[in-house]
């Protein structure tokens, strides 16, 4: 007779009482600046004309993946963090799973996305407004919101059709499950990581053709900020989840999880408002709206 888990018992980062709230202030601050930075650039992007173009749109799309991907795993962490009673509800942990593997496929999707935007941008600038029409732009983020949607769906539903018992978390043999999730990993994750590669060996050829030096400069500056959020992004869900047979400890496996899963998404904004001129510019008209000093 098989008995079924009704809730998981979380284990503690640390059994330490002063070292929980420590951890508990860093994330609590950390969470603070993704969910103000975020929604910082939501709402510039909102509020300066000048911002409503496909690669703004997307990244108004990327900044809600990453408030929506933070708040999915943060606020319960942080209650279990200072809770006596460590311990998650089967439905609850279904929903957390499914919220954090949707989001982090869609952010894969719509880096992917925002890479075509760029090749676009620098490979066809003349023909960039006709192909990159509001029709297509909504598409392209419905596609990935779906798709990382659907993925995480199957995920899930596969994850918890098996029986959890007490005495471990599956009590039959997981193995065909393993293949059809890691397959579909493979579908959502490296496709988009080969369309990226694709889309910025063209963009380089391109640049690379550039006779001036002041074009080649401008045509890289275009594509920095989400060259750099790439970067980021995958190589921390690479370090994060690719790991030789040494790998580190469990303790600094959870926070290597951890910080990817809060790092990325308050960092994306600080990169997209330190490297990009036009988002500079709109801070600058929006701090001296705000002062009403039209002579700065």
């Amino acid at each position: 007779m098989r008995t079924w888990a009704s809730d998981f018992i979380l284990l503690s980062l640390s059994s330490d009482w002063d070292a929980q709230v420590s951890l508990f202030v860093l994330f609590l601050v950390m969470y603070m600046v993704t969910m103000l930075g975020n929604c910082l650039i939501v709402l510039l992007i909102r509020l300066d004309s000048r911002l409503h173009t496909p690669m703004y749109f997307f990244l108004t799309n990327l900044s809600l993946v990453d408030v929506s991907y933070a708040t999915s795993i943060v606020p319960q962490l942080l209650a279990h963090f200072l809770a006596e009673h460590k311990a998650i509800s089967l439905q609850s942990c279904a929903a957390q799973l499914f919220f954090s593997l949707a989001l982090g496929g869609i952010e894969f999707v719509l880096l992917a996305v925002m890479a075509y935007d760029r090749y676009v941008a620098v490979c066809d600038p003349l023909r960039y407004s006709a192909i990159m029409h509001g029709a297509l732009c909504a598409k392209l983020a419905i596609t990935s919101w779906v798709s990382g949607s659907i993925n995480s769906l199957m995920h899930t539903t596969i994850t918890f059709q098996l029986p959890m018992c007490t005495n471990k978390l599956a009590c039959v043999d997981t193995s065909s499950n393993e293949v059809t999730i890691m397959v579909s990993s493979i579908v959502l994750l490296m496709t988009p990581l080969c369309l990226v590669l694709l889309s910025y060996i063209r963009i380089i050829s391109t640049i690379l053709k550039i006779q001036s030096r002041e074009g080649r400069r401008k045509a890289f500056h275009t594509c920095a900020s989400h060259l750099t959020v790439v970067a980021l992004c995958y190589g921390m869900a690479i370090f994060t989840y690719i790991q030789p047979h040494s790998s580190p400890s469990v303790l600094q496996e959870e926070l290597i999880s951890l910080f990817y899963a809060i790092l990325t998404p308050m960092l994306n904004p600080m990169i997209y408002s330190l490297r990009n001129k036009e988002v500079k510019g709109a801070w600058q008209k929006l701090l001296w709206k705000f002062s009403g000093d039209k002579n700065i």
